[in-house]
């Protein structure tokens, strides 16, 4: 029943529990506590709103920092994590393989501002070696949700 809760409301965490409880053919109360336990023990670490910002008049642009840094001895990649997730603007810290070590996704109101966080914050910390910047200029889905339509030609055939 766990992973089943889980797969539903990962794509939809606003679905009601009397709901989810028959699409999983349980008692309400059985889902409710479950979610409760799965909360308590922190496999479900909060619930998320999914905004399409290009559809808003709110400015945002988003970036993808690659960072290679020297990790710490006994510590490894995990004190230089925590520093650059406490930043505000940072929305994610990933250890990743490959030719670097970090990822981090962050958000702000324009290119320069974002610029400005690498060179003036993210670069000048002890550990990081080097950092590459990806902006992203359009996203076609996140979190497993298609965020483009297709045209659909809705205009009526003419016959000759």
């Amino acid at each position: 029943m766990r992973e089943k809760i889980l797969q539903v409301i990962e794509k939809n965490s606003r679905i009601d529990i009397k709901e989810l409880a028959i699409l999983l053919g349980c008692e309400e109360i059985e889902v409710a506590n479950e979610i409760k336990r799965m909360e308590e023990e922190g496999v479900i670490c909060g619930y998320h709103t999914l905004i399409d910002w290009e559809k808003t008049s709110i400015e945002k642009v988003s970036a993808l920092i690659e960072v290679r840094v020297t990790p710490q001895r006994g510590q490894g990649f995990d004190n230089i994590a925590e520093r650059i997730y406490k930043y505000p603007e940072v929305h994610a810290v990933y250890l990743i393989s490959g030719g670097y070590d970090l990822l981090v996704s962050l958000e702000g109101k324009s290119l320069k501002e974002i610029s400005a966080f690498v060179s003036d914050k993210l670069s000048t910390l002890d550990s990081v070696l080097s950092t590459a910047t990806h902006f992203i200029l359009k996203k076609y889905k996140d979190h497993g949700t298609i965020l483009t339509q297709k045209y659909v030609d809705t205009r009526e055939k003419v016959m000759p």
